[in-house]
């Protein structure tokens, strides 16, 4: 069963509406965001927040501690696979309900009317934490690379955890910024964006490999297994199977190949959006494995020597490389390429992020939510939530400050708040898939089993990555993922018990509840017995 896009009369907006704004009107929901995406813009949100080149290089040094050549390699063509599963059920959802809410939105409309509620907070919480980590990530090795940057060509800058956070600050500002002032470019941003990736990392892995003085054998990248979690004869693989090394090993494929749900985010700013939400989540994960491949290839073979690149005295085993093949002019070359990458994928990641706040505050999920759910009539952003993910983002990368394998956690963070947020709702699809109503794009006869392998891996990812990643553990190198999910636990179930559960009911009907006379964000409409009319219809089929 398939839905078509209906007319829809709606107040002050015309006796019909056709297209998008009917499929968003059919949701509840009136066309505020300008909608001038299309399938290339789309993909390309998710492709730039994806950054092959952000986050291999970002976590290269961890990888080649933690498994070594043959788990990046290797650990990548699974990781990617599975990804592509996640993807493919994420996308037949998106389809359906293609709105920015994303995950939040799909668990309230998958889940039984009862549950509704429950799911969409539990899932809407988990996915903020993962957007804000992820940008965490991206802007924090921007910063860090910048200042690996600023130490080539014989300057004597040094850099210390103090002046990396003054730097990522800087980042985080100039990016928010361009979310609010410049939203009428970001299309065009997005444009050079996706070249920028495209070719930039082709010519950077064509670069390393034609200069390179030597390169390593086939064996060294394939099959060499390294594991440097810890000082000599303390590593996990001493104490424990290589099996452990492997699995914590695979954070930097996974990490790198998530925050395609921005194409979901984005889809009220595009054309055809049930169609091209879901392609574009598609083709962002599967371009994306394909060049991240090619990527780790050429940074390997590339390697000269590797205890120096290990134990750069640049911090950037990456910038290392480029050093040792390039020459140092070439490496700033090159570290451009790899800044800009970055601080593009930054960009959009808030822009991503704010979506999703937005979206989750107009149906009154976050606290402050009546302030928050505003879009500029000016610059048609909401850019309250814009500098709230810059906020939030900088907070989270504090503890750089005192910890020396913060960074690693922030990348478990992000990529456990998000996976858990996609996790949910392709659950429900699973659990209940009588009720599914599908979209233009469906998996047909495979949509059961591929959603089921898919909610396997993000339940074993979840567990995998909050696990401690260096021996011996103490309070510079424990692993504070757990502690991060863990408040996130406690306040989303806990508030909910105390408070949320008589007032959150999921998603809003704001076309309905406003003609009704009713500001949805006026937290006390749930104390009015109108406000049940203008709740989201779970029951869709």
């Amino acid at each position: 069963m398939t839905r078509s896009a209906s007319l829809v009369s709606s107040q002050g907006q015309g006796p019909n509406i056709v297209g998008d704004e009917a499929e968003l009107a059919r949701m509840g929901y009136k066309q505020e965001l300008k909608r001038e995406l299309g399938l290339m813009q789309n993909f390309g949100v998710s492709f730039s927040i994806i950054s092959v080149i952000t986050g291999i290089p970002s976590l290269f040094l961890y990888g080649l501690n933690t498994g070594g050549p043959a788990v990046m390699v290797w650990g990548w063509v699974v990781v990617a696979c599975f990804t592509m599963l996640v993807g493919l059920a994420m996308a037949e959802i998106c389809s359906a309900h293609p709105t920015s809410g994303g995950p939040y939105f799909w668990a309230a409309m998958l889940s039984r009317k009862q549950n509704a509620p429950l799911a969409s907070w539990i899932t809407g919480w988990f996915n903020l934490l993962g957007q804000v980590a992820v940008t965490t990530g991206i802007s924090f090795a921007c910063a860090n690379f910048i200042s690996t940057a600023c130490t080539l060509g014989g300057t004597g800058f040094v850099p210390t955890p103090k002046t990396n956070i003054g730097i990522y600050a800087a980042v985080l500002i100039t990016q928010g910024l361009t979310n609010t002032f410049g939203v009428h470019i970001l299309h065009y941003l997005n444009n050079i964006s996706v070249w920028w990736h495209a070719v930039g990392t082709t010519s950077l892995i064509i670069a390393i490999l034609a200069k390179a003085p030597k390169h390593q054998s086939g064996y060294f990248v394939f099959r060499q297994f390294i594991d440097g979690t810890g000082p000599p004869g303390e590593g996990w693989g001493d104490r424990a199977s290589h099996a452990y090394v492997v699995v914590i090993g695979i954070l930097m494929a996974q990490y790198t190949l998530t925050g395609f749900d921005a194409s979901a985010h984005m889809t009220e700013e595009t054309r055809n959006a049930a169609m091209s939400g879901s392609i574009g989540i598609i083709m962002a994960i599967g371009v994306s494995a394909l060049l991240g491949w090619f990527l780790l290839l050429g940074l390997l073979f590339s390697i000269q020597d590797l205890d120096n690149t290990v134990a750069s005295p640049t911090g950037q085993p990456v910038t290392q490389i480029f050093l040792d093949t390039v020459g140092e002019r070439g490496a700033i070359v090159l570290m451009v390429i790899v800044i800009g990458a970055m601080y593009f994928c930054g960009t959009f990641s808030i822009t991503s992020n704010s979506r999703m706040m937005y979206a989750f505050a107009r149906d009154g999920g976050i606290p402050g939510h009546k302030f928050l759910a505003k879009v500029s009539t000016k610059w048609r952003s909401p850019i309250r939530t814009v500098w709230l993910a810059c906020t939030l983002s900088f907070i989270l990368g504090l503890p750089s400050l005192g910890s020396s394998v913060a960074f690693a956690a922030a990348t478990s963070i992000a990529t456990i708040g998000l996976y858990i947020s996609y996790g949910i709702p392709i659950m429900l699809r699973v659990v209940y898939r009588d009720q599914f109503v599908r979209g233009p794009f469906h998996l047909g006869v495979f949509s059961y089993p591929v959603a089921l392998i898919a909610v396997t891996w993000i339940l074993f990812i979840s567990i995998a990555f909050i696990l401690p990643q260096i021996n011996p553990i103490n309070s510079e190198t424990i692993n504070y993922a757990i502690v991060a999910v863990g408040i996130v636990i406690t306040y989303s179930v806990g508030f909910w018990i105390i408070s949320a559960r008589k007032w959150f009911s999921g998603p809003v009907k704001q076309i309905e509840a406003e003609e009704m006379g009713i500001d949805v964000l006026d937290p006390s409409i749930a104390e009015n017995e109108k406000m049940a009319n203008t709740k989201h219809d779970i029951n869709v089929a």
